[in-house]
């Protein structure tokens, strides 16, 4: 409770310094006789730039990119057309060799991880289609004292001889229980799990059919599995269809690079042994992709690859979530992004691309806030807010608010499995809502990076197990 009391104080704190501070400032600007049309202006231009590169990505992905078998050759201009352009997908010939051995890296806390870690385990051990190399599950977890479930964990490993149990004493992160298991993976692929996650039965043929022809990383789509709990988890459902659904799968289509999203995701083995992980990074998987595009290495994302996981079910899970994350980025953008530029390892469109995601996506959670002081300094100014007969800031008004209700009609189009209708509708009317809980979420964290508090929360499995099957129960005794 101490905990989220601070981050409390932190939200009042970094919304006075960004809402309160500059209204004042312009209201003295508009008492000085200044106009303020430029500055609104160019806040307006980010909400355009925003929206344009959103617009984009969902009309570019309802072209379907996945892997698919070479078909017959298109017989007219117009079917050669979308070939081209990927609709119906990325049309390839089977690989020059059968899927060789393969290996799960499943990274665990274990006091926090015990009640699911068995389902996940069996799950890969007994519904994904073995390689014709042969399949490896190595369980890499550390706990600060020995649990019971360790005794199961032993029981199933006699039982499953492809099963590896790997307890990394000394390990305080998900990047040190990874490099651990890096000592010891044996597959030629490799594909790194949350212990949260159980990817579809085909993943590793699905990835082979982009590794066999020259990729190092092949990114997967992931979806919520415990999306009925409550309203967050349905919106957190939508979110990510239009994260793993539309953002990713477009700029992977559009620039042919992508990001490891810290899950689902296959990589050469040699290449990750390379890499690796480092754990003093809040998202030790973005700067895994930065390192890996600068050392000339290709990642490519793949939204038919599908890992359901569970979301957070409670603000409080979600908040310190999506801190990390957004402090995460933050530390990635300041350390990586002159090199990208300066490299030789990416295109233009790439570089492009990585400022957009890096230093574009970050300020624009402190420059579209500022909208707020302009138009309350408008309010203290006159009295009222007068109608603005600039044709330009209505523009950016409007394509603002089409371009989420654009990117959830696209997401229901394509979404990895059928949800209720309600929850798209939902989160149209919500969006604008979530985005700027995100916002404000990645203030803090701004606030959090400035001040060198590095000290973050687990997402609590347990309460996410029990919500869950609490709700199935009670489905269940509705249907008696």
């Amino acid at each position: 409770m101490r905990k989220w009391t601070a981050e409390l104080y932190k939200l009042i704190f970094t919304h006075i310094v960004l809402i309160g501070a500059p209204t004042i400032f312009f209201y003295c600007l508009r008492r000085g006789g200044w106009s303020l049309t430029g500055i609104h202006m160019t806040i307006a231009t980010f909400y355009v730039i925003s929206s344009i590169v959103l617009i984009t990505e969902a009309t570019v992905s309802s072209f379907r990119r996945y892997a698919t078998r070479a078909g017959a050759p298109k017989p007219n201009w117009g079917d050669h057309l979308k070939q081209k352009l990927g609709v119906g997908g990325a049309k390839l010939p089977a690989p020059s060799a059968p899927v060789p051995k393969c290996s799960f890296l499943v990274a665990a806390y274990l006091p926090n991880e015990k009640d699911i870690i068995l389902d996940t385990l069996k799950h890969l051990l007994e519904r994904i289609d073995v390689p014709a190399g042969g399949l490896e599950v190595i369980l890499a977890y550390n706990t600060p004292i020995d649990l019971p479930i360790e005794n199961d964990l032993a029981c199933l490993a006699e039982q499953q001889p492809n099963l590896k149990l790997l307890r990394v004493e000394g390990s305080r992160s998900k990047a040190e229980n990874l490099n651990a298991a890096l000592d010891i993976v044996t597959g030629e692929i490799v594909c790194v799990l949350d212990a949260d996650h159980h990817p579809a039965a085909d993943c590793f043929g699905r990835a082979w059919l982009w590794l066999d022809r020259g990729y190092d990383v092949v990114q997967g789509r992931n979806i919520i599995r415990n999306h009925r709990q409550n309203l967050l988890t349905e919106n957190i459902a939508i979110e990510f269809e239009m994260i793993y659904g539309v953002c990713h799968p477009a700029k992977s289509f559009l620039t042919d690079t992508s990001i490891f999203g810290g899950s689902n995701g296959y990589w050469r083995t040699s290449v990750l042994k390379r890499i690796r992980f480092n754990p003093t990074m809040l998202t030790e998987d973005i700067d895994a992709s930065m390192r890996t595009l600068l050392n000339g290495y290709r990642i490519l994302h793949d939204r038919s690859i599908v890992t359901t996981e569970l979301a957070p079910a409670d603000l409080r899970s979600f908040w310190f979530q999506r801190k990390r994350w957004a402090q995460g980025w933050l530390e990635v953008s300041l350390k990586y992004q002159r090199r990208i530029w300066k490299s030789s390892q990416f295109t233009f469109l790439q570089k492009a691309y990585w400022t957009y995601l890096l230093y574009f996506a970050e300020l624009y959670t402190l420059v579209a806030i500022q909208i707020i002081p302009i138009s309350l300094s408008e309010l203290l100014f006159h009295g009222f807010i007068p109608q603005s007969h600039n044709h330009y800031l209505w523009f950016s008004s409007m394509i603002a608010i089409f371009s989420g209700l654009y990117q959830t009609v696209i997401a229901a189009k394509i979404a990895a499995k059928r949800y209720p209708i309600h929850y798209f509708f939902q989160h149209a009317v919500l969006i604008y809502f979530f985005v700027a809980l995100k916002n404000s979420i990645s203030i803090v964290g701004f606030y959090d990076h400035i001040k060198g508090n590095t000290s973050w929360l687990i997402t609590p499995r347990s309460r996410q197990v029990r919500s869950m099957r609490d709700r199935e129960a009670a489905l269940l005794s509705g249907r008696r």
